[in-house]
C-alpha cells in the first residue's frame, strides 16, 4: 500500500463514523477498486476490505442498537436514519463494485468456497435502484418496533410493558391470569389498524424490491437473500408435513395432560403458562444483576472457557437484559467487529424464561466470538439455520447445571421443574414454527390476498387450528386471527423463523449426545462453532454432532427422545 493510503487516516472506533458523509469513506473504497487484485496481493486486499467495510457495518449497527435501547429517542432514530440515507446508497454501490472485483479475480481457497457462493448471490441480487427501499424498509422496521415498544397497560396502579406482564400468566390463581391476560389482549387490539397498515406497506415494499431484482416473488428472493442454497420451499413444506405428523400429536398429549392436572374443563390461553401443580412461580432471580451472576455460574461450572468469555462479556459493558418502558420488543444478540465484542439485547422480568433466554443469546455470543477468529468478514457469515444450533443447544446444554448445587439457579425441584418446562416447550414450540412459516409462504405468494387484515387472520387461524389444538379460544377469537401480527419476525425478518425448527431438531440431537458423553458433546458443539462460515450447512450439522436432515423420522426420534425424560419424570 502507498504510503499516503487512505486507509491511515480511518478512525480506530466506529463511533467516529456515526456522522461521517460519503466522501469521508470513499477514497477507501476507490483505492480498494483500482488496486491489482492477484494471488500474491488478495490476502492483504480482503484485510483492508474487511477493516472499511467492518468499521461502516459496526457503525450502522450501534446506531440501529441505540434505536432498540429507547424507541422514543428521536435523536437515535434520526441519525439512524440519516446514516442510512446519506451513506448507505454509495456504500452498497462501492461494496457492490468490490465484490465484484473478487469474484472477476478468480481467487478462492478452501475456507472460502462457500463464503464466495454467497458473495455471488449478494452480488447478482445487488440492484441500485433497491437500496433506497431497503432503507425504507428498515424504517418500517423500525416503526414496527416503536409501536409494539410503546404499548403498556396499568396493572393494579402501575403502568407496566407487555413483556413485565408475563409473571403473573404464571399465577396460581386463575382469575389474575385471566384478567391479566384480557388486559393485554385489549392493549394489543388497539394497534390492529395501525399494524395492518404497515404490513400492507412491508408487502408492497418488499414486492418492489423482488420485481427489481428480477424475481417474480418475494419468496424466491429472499431464499437467495438468506442464502438457503442446501434446501428448498419444498423441503421446508415436508417438514412442517413431518411436524403436522410426529409432533402435533405429542404436543396435543401435553396439553391434555396440563389439562387434566390443572383440573380445568378446557385449556385456556391463560392456563399455558402457569405451573400445571399450581406451584407458585418460578423466580430465579431479581434483577439484572442477579440474573448475570447467575447465569456466569452456570457457564462456570459447563466450560470455564464459556465462563471466562461469559465474564469478559459482562465487564465490557455487553448486556441490556431488563424490560422497561419505551425499549423494543423481543431479544437478539449482535456482534461489532471492530470492538472485537458481542452486545446482547433481551426483555428480562424475573422468569425463568428470562434465564433460557439469556442462554439462547449467549450461545449466539459465544458463536459470533469464534467465527471472528476468521481473518475477513467474508468468512463471518453463518447461516441463520446453523447460528440458531449454537444458541438452542446451549440452552440444553446449560439444563445440568441449574441446580444451585452446580452453579446455577434452583434448588433440585425447582430445576427439575425448570428442566421439564423447558423440554415441553420443545416439544410446542415445533408446531408455532410451522404456523409461522406456512404463513409467510402463504402470504408472499398470495400478496394481494395477503394485503388484507381479514384475509391474513383467517388465514393465521386456519393454520393454527391445523397446527395449534388443544387451546381454547372461546369468545376471543379475534385475538387468535390476530396473532399474525404479534410475531415481529413476520413483519421485521421475512421468512425468519423455519430456522428455528432446523435448529431446534439439530440442538436435541446434541443434547442427546450429551447425555451419553457431556464432554465430547460439548467439544463437538465447541468444534462447529469455530468453523464459522467456512463450510456448508451439512457439514456444520455434522461437526456438532447432528444431521441436517427434516424428514419424518428423524423428527420422530427427537420427540421420542424429548418425550421419554418427561415421561420418567412424570410431565407427561
Amino acid at each position: 500500500m502507498a504510503g499516503n493510503s487512505p486507509f491511515k487516516s480511518l478512525p480506530r472506533r466506529a463511533e467516529d463514523l456515526f456522522d461521517w458523509k460519503w466522501e469521508n469513506l470513499a477514497p477507501c473504497y476507490a483505492e480498494l477498486a483500482r488496486r491489482p487484485l492477484g494471488e500474491d496481493s488478495a490476502e492483504t486486499w480482503l484485510s483492508d476490505w474487511t477493516r472499511v467495510s467492518s468499521l461502516a457495518g459496526e457503525a450502522l449497527e450501534k446506531l440501529h442498537v441505540a434505536t432498540t435501547l429507547d424507541t422514543t429517542d428521536k435523536e437515535s432514530e434520526r441519525r439512524y436514519h440519516a446514516f442510512m440515507e446519506e451513506l448507505l446508497p454509495p456504500l452498497e454501490a462501492a461494496e457492490q463494485e468490490l465484490r465484484r472485483k473478487l469474484l472477476d479475480s478468480g481467487f478462492t481457497r478452501d475456507d472460502l468456497d462457500v463464503p464466495l457462493k454467497g458473495l455471488r448471490a449478494d452480488a447478482e441480487l445487488y440492484r441500485e435502484e433497491n437500496v433506497p427501499l431497503l432503507v425504507e424498509e428498515q424504517k418500517l422496521d423500525s416503526e414496527y418496533a416503536r409501536i409494539i415498544g410503546s404499548q403498556t397497560v396499568t396493572w393494579e396502579g402501575t403502568e407496566k410493558t407487555i413483556q413485565q406482564m408475563q409473571p403473573l400468566y404464571r399465577e396460581t390463581s386463575r382469575d389474575v391470569r385471566e384478567s391479566a391476560w384480557r388486559l393485554v389482549a385489549e392493549r394489543q387490539a388497539a394497534d390492529r389498524e395501525a399494524i395492518s397498515a404497515l404490513w400492507k406497506r412491508f408487502l408492497g415494499l418488499r414486492l418492489r424490491i423482488s420485481a427489481n431484482a428480477g424475481f417474480s416473488n418475494y419468496r424466491d428472493y429472499r431464499w437467495k437473500a438468506l442464502h438457503r442454497f442446501d434446501y428448498t420451499p419444498d423441503d421446508c413444506r415436508a417438514f412442517r408435513d413431518a411436524v403436522e405428523a410426529e409432533v402435533v400429536p405429542a404436543a396435543s398429549a401435553l396439553y391434555e395432560a396440563r389439562k387434566k392436572k390443572l383440573a380445568v374443563a378446557s385449556l385456556r390461553p391463560w392456563d399455558l403458562a402457569v405451573d400445571p401443580l399450581l406451584r407458585a412461580p418460578l423466580k430465579p432471580y431479581s434483577g439484572g444483576a442477579e440474573l448475570e451472576s447467575g447465569v456466569q455460574s452456570v457457564f462456570d461450572a459447563l466450560d470455564p472457557e464459556l465462563g471466562a468469555a461469559f465474564s469478559r462479556m459482562r465487564d465490557l459493558g455487553c448486556l441490556d437484559l431488563e424490560s422497561r418502558k419505551g425499549k423494543a420488543p423481543g431479544g437478539y444478540c449482535t456482534f461489532f467487529p471492530v470492538e472485537g465484542k458481542p452486545f446482547i439485547f433481551m426483555n428480562g422480568v424475573g422468569l425463568h424464561d428470562d434465564v433460557q433466554t439469556l442462554l439462547h443469546e449467549s450461545g449466539h455470543a459465544f458463536h459470533f466470538m469464534e467465527t471472528a477468529r476468521w481473518p475477513w468478514s467474508l468468512q463471518w457469515n453463518v447461516g441463520v439455520e446453523f447460528a440458531e444450533v449454537a444458541s438452542m443447544a446451549m440452552e440444553l446444554l446449560a439444563l445440568p447445571f441449574l441446580p444451585a448445587e452446580k452453579g446455577g439457579f434452583y434448588r433440585p425441584a425447582d430445576a427439575e421443574r425448570a428442566l421439564a418446562e423447558h423440554l415441553e416447550s420443545v416439544i410446542t414450540l415445533w408446531p408455532y414454527i410451522a404456523v409461522v412459516d406456512a404463513f409467510q409462504h402463504w402470504a408472499y405468494a398470495n400478496p394481494a390476498r395477503a394485503a388484507s387484515a381479514e384475509a391474513c387472520d383467517s388465514q393465521w387461524e386456519a393454520l393454527w387450528r391445523r397446527f395449534m389444538p388443544g387451546i381454547d379460544y372461546s369468545g376471543f377469537e379475534d385475538h387468535l386471527r390476530s396473532g399474525w401480527q404479534r410475531k415481529l419476525h413476520i413483519h421485521q425478518i421475512p421468512f425468519y423463523y423455519i430456522e428455528y425448527g432446523m435448529a431446534q431438531l439439530a440442538s436435541v440431537q446434541v443434547w442427546a449426545n450429551s447425555l451419553e458423553d457431556r464432554e465430547g458433546a460439548l467439544a463437538a458443539y465447541r468444534r462447529s462453532l469455530a468453523l464459522g462460515g467456512t463450510k456448508r450447512l451439512p457439514d456444520l450439522y455434522a461437526a456438532a454432532g447432528a444431521r441436517f436432515a427434516f424428514d419424518r423420522p428423524s423428527l420422530r426420534g427427537a420427540v421420542e427422545r424429548v418425550m421419554e425424560v418427561l415421561r420418567k419424570r412424570g410431565a407427561a
